[in-house]
Protein backbone atom coordinates (compact mmCIF):
# COMPACT_ATOMS: atom_id res chain seq x y z
CA UNK A 1 0.00 0.00 0.00
CA UNK A 2 1.28 3.43 -0.94
CA UNK A 3 2.40 5.77 1.80
CA UNK A 4 0.02 8.74 2.13
CA UNK A 5 2.68 11.26 1.16
CA UNK A 6 3.70 9.12 -1.82
CA UNK A 7 0.08 9.09 -2.94
CA UNK A 8 -0.04 12.88 -2.62
CA UNK A 9 3.07 13.21 -4.77
CA UNK A 10 1.69 10.88 -7.42
CA UNK A 11 -1.62 12.75 -7.42
CA UNK A 12 0.28 15.93 -8.17
CA UNK A 13 2.30 14.34 -10.95
CA UNK A 14 -0.46 12.39 -12.69
CA UNK A 15 -3.75 14.09 -11.92
CA UNK A 16 -2.69 17.71 -12.12
CA UNK A 17 -1.11 16.94 -15.49
CA UNK A 18 2.49 17.80 -14.66
CA UNK A 19 4.69 16.63 -17.56
CA UNK A 20 6.84 13.60 -16.89
CA UNK A 21 10.52 13.47 -17.73
CA UNK A 22 10.03 11.44 -20.91
CA UNK A 23 7.67 14.14 -22.24
CA UNK A 24 10.38 16.80 -22.01
CA UNK A 25 13.68 17.55 -23.67
CA UNK A 26 16.84 17.30 -21.62
CA UNK A 27 17.00 20.94 -20.55
CA UNK A 28 13.35 20.92 -19.53
CA UNK A 29 13.80 17.67 -17.61
CA UNK A 30 16.76 19.12 -15.73
CA UNK A 31 14.76 22.21 -14.77
CA UNK A 32 11.85 20.00 -13.74
CA UNK A 33 14.07 18.04 -11.38
CA UNK A 34 15.40 21.25 -9.85
CA UNK A 35 11.82 22.45 -9.25
CA UNK A 36 10.89 19.13 -7.66
CA UNK A 37 13.84 19.31 -5.28
CA UNK A 38 13.12 22.90 -4.36
CA UNK A 39 9.50 22.03 -3.62
CA UNK A 40 10.09 18.97 -1.43
CA UNK A 41 13.66 18.84 -0.18
CA UNK A 42 14.30 19.79 3.46
CA UNK A 43 16.17 22.90 4.50
CA UNK A 44 19.87 22.44 3.87
CA UNK A 45 21.66 22.10 7.22
CA UNK A 46 24.85 23.97 8.01
CA UNK A 47 28.13 22.09 7.73
CA UNK A 48 31.60 23.08 8.86
CA UNK A 49 32.79 23.92 5.35
CA UNK A 50 32.04 23.41 1.67
CA UNK A 51 34.80 23.42 -0.93
CA UNK A 52 34.47 23.29 -4.72
CA UNK A 53 37.17 20.96 -6.08
CA UNK A 54 38.31 20.90 -9.73
CA UNK A 55 39.89 17.65 -10.96
CA UNK A 56 41.79 17.77 -14.22
CA UNK A 57 40.81 15.07 -16.69
CA UNK A 58 43.70 13.29 -18.39
CA UNK A 59 44.29 14.30 -21.99
CA UNK A 60 44.56 17.65 -23.66
CA UNK A 61 41.35 19.63 -23.95
CA UNK A 62 39.34 17.34 -21.66
CA UNK A 63 38.53 20.05 -19.14
CA UNK A 64 37.91 19.47 -15.46
CA UNK A 65 35.63 17.33 -13.37
CA UNK A 66 34.02 19.35 -10.60
CA UNK A 67 33.27 17.98 -7.15
CA UNK A 68 32.05 19.45 -3.87
CA UNK A 69 33.61 18.50 -0.54
CA UNK A 70 31.58 18.83 2.67
CA UNK A 71 33.05 18.66 6.18
CA UNK A 72 30.62 17.92 9.02
CA UNK A 73 29.53 20.46 11.58
CA UNK A 74 31.78 20.39 14.61
CA UNK A 75 34.78 18.91 12.80
CA UNK A 76 38.01 20.73 13.58
CA UNK A 77 39.92 21.98 10.52
CA UNK A 78 42.89 19.78 11.43
CA UNK A 79 40.81 16.63 12.04
CA UNK A 80 41.38 13.81 9.53
CA UNK A 81 38.09 12.20 8.57
CA UNK A 82 36.94 9.11 6.67
CA UNK A 83 35.37 9.97 3.33
CA UNK A 84 32.29 9.11 1.28
CA UNK A 85 32.45 9.48 -2.49
CA UNK A 86 28.88 10.28 -3.55
CA UNK A 87 27.39 10.08 -7.06
CA UNK A 88 24.01 11.75 -7.59
CA UNK A 89 21.00 10.20 -9.28
CA UNK A 90 18.99 11.41 -12.25
CA UNK A 91 19.09 8.69 -14.90
CA UNK A 92 22.61 9.70 -16.00
CA UNK A 93 20.91 12.63 -17.78
CA UNK A 94 19.67 15.03 -15.10
CA UNK A 95 20.58 15.95 -11.54
CA UNK A 96 23.70 17.58 -10.15
CA UNK A 97 25.61 18.27 -6.96
CA UNK A 98 23.10 21.09 -6.41
CA UNK A 99 20.00 18.88 -6.56
CA UNK A 100 21.59 16.61 -3.94
CA UNK A 101 23.17 19.34 -1.82
CA UNK A 102 20.74 19.14 1.12
CA UNK A 103 20.97 15.36 1.27
CA UNK A 104 24.79 15.39 1.16
CA UNK A 105 24.90 17.94 3.95
CA UNK A 106 22.58 15.87 6.12
CA UNK A 107 24.55 12.69 5.46
CA UNK A 108 27.83 14.48 6.10
CA UNK A 109 26.69 15.62 9.53
CA UNK A 110 24.95 12.35 10.45
CA UNK A 111 27.92 10.16 9.51
CA UNK A 112 30.65 12.54 10.63
CA UNK A 113 32.60 12.04 7.41
CA UNK A 114 33.86 14.18 4.57
CA UNK A 115 31.36 13.81 1.70
CA UNK A 116 32.78 14.25 -1.79
CA UNK A 117 29.92 14.81 -4.25
CA UNK A 118 30.81 14.51 -7.94
CA UNK A 119 29.33 16.51 -10.85
CA UNK A 120 30.01 13.87 -13.50
CA UNK A 121 29.21 14.47 -17.17
CA UNK A 122 25.61 13.91 -18.25
CA UNK A 123 24.06 12.25 -21.29
CA UNK A 124 23.10 12.70 -24.06
CA UNK A 125 25.83 15.34 -24.47
CA UNK A 126 28.26 12.87 -22.88
CA UNK A 127 26.89 9.34 -23.26
CA UNK A 128 28.23 6.11 -21.79
CA UNK A 129 30.95 5.61 -20.67
CA UNK A 130 31.69 9.28 -19.84
CA UNK A 131 29.99 9.14 -16.41
CA UNK A 132 31.77 5.86 -15.63
CA UNK A 133 35.12 7.42 -16.49
CA UNK A 134 34.39 10.49 -14.34
CA UNK A 135 33.37 8.37 -11.35
CA UNK A 136 36.53 6.27 -11.63
CA UNK A 137 38.64 9.42 -11.93
CA UNK A 138 37.01 10.85 -8.79
CA UNK A 139 37.80 7.71 -6.79
CA UNK A 140 41.43 7.66 -7.94
CA UNK A 141 41.78 11.37 -7.18
CA UNK A 142 40.27 11.00 -3.72
CA UNK A 143 42.55 8.09 -2.92
CA UNK A 144 45.59 10.12 -4.02
CA UNK A 145 44.63 13.59 -2.79
CA UNK A 146 41.93 13.16 -0.16
CA UNK A 147 44.46 13.93 2.54
CA UNK A 148 44.74 17.45 1.13
CA UNK A 149 41.06 17.92 2.01
CA UNK A 150 41.50 16.56 5.52
CA UNK A 151 40.38 13.06 4.61
CA UNK A 152 41.81 9.62 5.31
CA UNK A 153 42.57 8.03 1.95
CA UNK A 154 42.48 4.50 3.38
CA UNK A 155 38.98 4.97 4.84
CA UNK A 156 36.70 5.60 1.86
CA UNK A 157 33.11 4.51 1.28
CA UNK A 158 31.24 5.01 -1.98
CA UNK A 159 27.55 5.68 -2.54
CA UNK A 160 24.87 7.06 -4.77
CA UNK A 161 21.17 7.02 -5.51
CA UNK A 162 19.48 5.51 -8.60
CA UNK A 163 21.83 6.09 -11.56
CA UNK A 164 24.40 7.26 -9.01
CA UNK A 165 24.02 3.92 -7.22
CA UNK A 166 24.68 2.22 -10.53
CA UNK A 167 27.83 4.31 -11.01
CA UNK A 168 29.00 3.64 -7.44
CA UNK A 169 28.65 -0.11 -7.95
CA UNK A 170 30.36 0.05 -11.35
CA UNK A 171 33.20 2.14 -9.92
CA UNK A 172 33.81 -0.39 -7.15
CA UNK A 173 33.76 -3.27 -9.64
CA UNK A 174 36.17 -1.34 -11.85
CA UNK A 175 38.60 -0.89 -8.99
CA UNK A 176 38.45 -4.63 -8.29
CA UNK A 177 38.93 -5.44 -11.97
CA UNK A 178 41.98 -3.16 -12.22
CA UNK A 179 43.57 -4.30 -8.98
CA UNK A 180 43.16 -0.83 -7.43
CA UNK A 181 42.26 -0.02 -3.80
CA UNK A 182 38.57 -0.71 -3.21
CA UNK A 183 36.15 1.32 -1.06
CA UNK A 184 35.44 -0.25 2.31
CA UNK A 185 31.66 0.07 1.96
CA UNK A 186 29.00 0.65 -0.67
CA UNK A 187 25.91 2.72 0.21
CA UNK A 188 23.51 2.20 -2.68
CA UNK A 189 20.08 3.84 -2.78
CA UNK A 190 17.60 2.10 -5.13
CA UNK A 191 20.32 1.47 -7.74
CA UNK A 192 19.77 0.42 -11.34
CA UNK A 193 21.68 -2.86 -11.51
CA UNK A 194 20.64 -4.36 -14.87
CA UNK A 195 19.38 -2.25 -17.77
CA UNK A 196 17.29 -5.11 -19.18
CA UNK A 197 16.25 -6.59 -15.82
CA UNK A 198 13.23 -8.89 -16.47
CA UNK A 199 11.84 -8.46 -12.97
CA UNK A 200 8.30 -8.51 -11.63
CA UNK A 201 8.71 -5.05 -10.12
CA UNK A 202 9.55 -3.57 -13.54
CA UNK A 203 6.06 -4.75 -14.60
CA UNK A 204 4.22 -4.15 -11.32
CA UNK A 205 5.31 -0.52 -11.02
CA UNK A 206 5.62 0.27 -14.73
CA UNK A 207 2.89 2.92 -14.64
CA UNK A 208 1.72 5.37 -12.01
CA UNK A 209 4.61 5.10 -9.55
CA UNK A 210 6.72 8.07 -10.60
CA UNK A 211 9.50 6.21 -12.44
CA UNK A 212 7.36 5.05 -15.38
CA UNK A 213 8.69 2.57 -17.94
CA UNK A 214 8.67 5.34 -20.59
CA UNK A 215 10.87 7.48 -18.36
CA UNK A 216 13.27 4.58 -17.77
CA UNK A 217 13.48 4.04 -21.53
CA UNK A 218 14.04 7.80 -22.05
CA UNK A 219 17.04 7.67 -19.70
CA UNK A 220 18.44 4.44 -21.16
CA UNK A 221 18.20 5.65 -24.76
CA UNK A 222 20.13 8.82 -23.99
CA UNK A 223 22.77 7.23 -21.81
CA UNK A 224 23.34 4.10 -23.91
CA UNK A 225 23.09 5.01 -27.62
CA UNK A 226 25.55 2.40 -28.88
CA UNK A 227 24.56 -1.13 -29.92
CA UNK A 228 25.35 -3.50 -27.09
CA UNK A 229 26.05 -0.75 -24.53
CA UNK A 230 23.43 -2.11 -22.14
CA UNK A 231 25.18 -5.51 -22.13
CA UNK A 232 28.46 -3.99 -20.95
CA UNK A 233 28.85 -4.65 -17.22
CA UNK A 234 29.88 -1.01 -16.79
CA UNK A 235 26.25 -0.20 -17.65
CA UNK A 236 24.63 -3.32 -16.19
CA UNK A 237 26.87 -4.31 -13.26
CA UNK A 238 24.77 -7.40 -12.53
CA UNK A 239 26.55 -8.92 -15.56
CA UNK A 240 30.00 -8.71 -13.90
CA UNK A 241 29.68 -12.29 -12.66
CA UNK A 242 33.39 -12.82 -11.99
CA UNK A 243 33.68 -9.63 -9.92
CA UNK A 244 30.47 -9.46 -7.86
CA UNK A 245 31.62 -11.96 -5.25
CA UNK A 246 34.66 -9.77 -4.47
CA UNK A 247 32.65 -6.66 -3.57
CA UNK A 248 32.97 -4.95 -0.17
CA UNK A 249 30.06 -4.78 2.32
CA UNK A 250 26.79 -3.29 1.10
CA UNK A 251 24.23 -1.00 2.72
CA UNK A 252 21.21 -0.95 0.41
CA UNK A 253 18.30 1.47 0.72
CA UNK A 254 15.16 0.52 -1.22
CA UNK A 255 11.61 1.75 -1.81
CA UNK A 256 8.85 -0.84 -1.93
CA UNK A 257 6.89 0.69 -4.84
CA UNK A 258 9.82 1.10 -7.20
CA UNK A 259 10.34 -0.65 -10.55
CA UNK A 260 14.01 -1.14 -9.56
CA UNK A 261 13.29 -2.79 -6.20
CA UNK A 262 13.59 -6.41 -7.37
CA UNK A 263 17.02 -6.01 -8.97
CA UNK A 264 18.24 -4.50 -5.69
CA UNK A 265 16.79 -7.49 -3.83
CA UNK A 266 18.55 -9.85 -6.22
CA UNK A 267 21.88 -8.04 -5.80
CA UNK A 268 21.60 -8.18 -2.01
CA UNK A 269 20.71 -11.88 -2.10
CA UNK A 270 23.61 -12.70 -4.41
CA UNK A 271 26.16 -10.86 -2.27
CA UNK A 272 24.79 -12.31 0.93
CA UNK A 273 25.02 -15.84 -0.52
CA UNK A 274 28.66 -15.08 -1.38
CA UNK A 275 29.35 -14.31 2.28
CA UNK A 276 29.50 -10.53 1.88
CA UNK A 277 28.12 -8.39 4.70
CA UNK A 278 24.80 -7.00 3.45
CA UNK A 279 22.25 -4.85 5.20
CA UNK A 280 19.11 -4.02 3.26
CA UNK A 281 16.50 -1.51 4.34
CA UNK A 282 13.28 -1.39 2.32
CA UNK A 283 10.88 1.45 3.11
CA UNK A 284 7.23 0.36 2.79
CA UNK A 285 4.91 2.30 0.52
CA UNK A 286 7.55 4.64 -0.86
CA UNK A 287 8.49 5.39 -4.45
CA UNK A 288 11.73 5.88 -6.30
CA UNK A 289 13.44 9.18 -5.53
CA UNK A 290 12.20 9.66 -1.96
CA UNK A 291 15.57 10.15 -0.28
CA UNK A 292 16.15 13.67 -1.62
CA UNK A 293 12.57 14.74 -0.85
CA UNK A 294 12.85 14.89 2.92
CA UNK A 295 10.48 17.85 3.13
CA UNK A 296 7.71 15.49 2.05
CA UNK A 297 8.99 12.13 3.29
CA UNK A 298 10.18 11.91 6.92
CA UNK A 299 11.50 8.46 6.02
CA UNK A 300 14.29 10.18 4.07
CA UNK A 301 16.02 11.24 7.28
CA UNK A 302 15.65 7.71 8.65
CA UNK A 303 17.25 6.31 5.51
CA UNK A 304 20.13 8.77 5.83
CA UNK A 305 20.54 7.81 9.49
CA UNK A 306 20.72 4.13 8.51
CA UNK A 307 23.48 4.89 6.01
CA UNK A 308 25.28 7.04 8.55
CA UNK A 309 25.28 4.21 11.07
CA UNK A 310 26.66 1.80 8.49
CA UNK A 311 29.35 4.26 7.42
CA UNK A 312 30.31 4.78 11.05
CA UNK A 313 30.54 1.06 11.70
CA UNK A 314 32.64 0.23 8.65
CA UNK A 315 34.83 3.31 8.61
CA UNK A 316 35.21 3.53 12.40
CA UNK A 317 34.05 7.13 12.75
CA UNK A 318 34.90 8.34 16.28
CA UNK A 319 31.80 9.10 18.30
CA UNK A 320 29.36 7.63 15.76
CA UNK A 321 26.29 6.44 17.65
CA UNK A 322 23.97 5.57 14.74
CA UNK A 323 20.37 6.56 14.18
CA UNK A 324 17.82 6.71 16.92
Amino acid sequence: MLDANARALLDMVYRVGAPKFHQLDEDQARRSMVKLQHAFQPDAPAVASVLEVPIGRPGRGQGVLLARAYRPIGAAPSEALPMLLFLHGGGWCIGSVDTHDAMCRELCNAAGVLVFSVDYRLAPEHPFPAAVEDAALALRWLQAHGGELGGIAERIAIGGDSAGGNLALVTTLGAIDQGMPVPLLQCLVYPCVDIYAPTASRERYAQGYFLDEETLAWFFERYLPGPGDALDWRASPALAWDLLDRLPPLCLIAAECDPLVDEGRQLAAHLSAAGIDVERHEFPGLVHGFITLGGLFPQASRAIAVMAESIGRHLHVPGQTGPN
